[in-house]
């Protein structure tokens, strides 16, 4: 057979989506509504007696790799409660060629509390990654908001100096853009790496928004000086009505 008649393979991609959405229906938080496609799946473990709702989201593949995409949108209607995590740590494996997607849109209405706080995501040598954040919250919705990244297994000894990640960040309050952040960084080998520093085992991105109904305890954080925190603590912001951190560590 001639050579120039060969064809690249086609390799199998995952298109994994889940929405997902609760509403309150007399003085509880239920399940409105749920669509699920491979490999995303929802669990729901049983909360505690006086706690929210949780929402377990599972990849049944174990990971994802170049090419694959997912799709995540939840809501909460207004009043309604919930917390969503994962069971394990996301792994985003080595690429050959086109990036790993995942989307996640959240959207919470009024006088909802939203926790999204799922485990970290373990991006492997070679590995690229675009991700986009969205949340929509009310204007006296709460949000939490807590999201890692690791950068090789630093116990396993491994690093991640070859690969690309564009991660970028939007969060509205009340239909006004309240905070806005991205990042984009191609890592072809170690010599191209902008500083020693950079070579971090983990990178933690979080944000918080709470309104003034909150205890003063926990209001008063925002007038902390950041002066205070760890010397590997990145850039942060005072939002109004919340915070915005963003937090590093050399050790994944």
């Amino acid at each position: 057979m001639n050579a120039s008649a060969l064809t690249q393979p086609r390799h199998q991609r995952s298109r994994g989506r889940l929405d997902l959405d609760y509403a309150l229906h007399e003085g509880r938080t239920m399940l409105g509504g749920l669509y699920q496609s491979p490999p995303m799946r929802a669990l729901f473990p049983d909360p505690e007696a006086d706690e929210a709702p949780i929402c377990a989201l599972v990849n049944t593949a174990g990971g994802l790799a170049g090419g694959d995409r997912v799709d995540i949108a939840l809501s909460l209607g207004a009043g309604a409660r919930a917390s969503f995590s994962t069971p394990a740590a996301e792994k985003i494996y080595r690429s050959l060629g086109p990036a790993t997607e995942i989307s996640v849109s959240l959207e919470a209405g009024p006088g909802a509390v939203f926790e999204w706080i799922p485990q970290e995501t373990i991006l492997f040598e070679g590995a690229r990654l675009q991700r986009s954040m969205r949340a929509d919250i009310a204007e006296d919705a709460t949000l939490l908001m807590a999201e890692a990244l690791v950068f090789g297994r630093a116990a396993r000894g491994e690093t991640w100096r070859r690969g690309a990640l564009q991660d970028s960040w939007r969060i509205q309050r009340g239909g006004k853009l309240l905070w806005a952040d991205g990042w984009r960084w191609r890592v072809i080998s170690p010599l191209n790496l902008p500083t020693p520093s950079a070579l971090l085992a983990r990178k933690l991105w979080a944000a918080w928004c709470w309104p003034a109904r909150w205890p003063r305890p926990i209001c008063a954080m925002r007038s902390a000086k950041m002066a205070l925190w760890p010397a590997w603590c990145g850039p942060a912001c005072s939002l109004h009505a919340g915070w915005a951190v963003r937090l590093r560590c050399g050790k994944g």
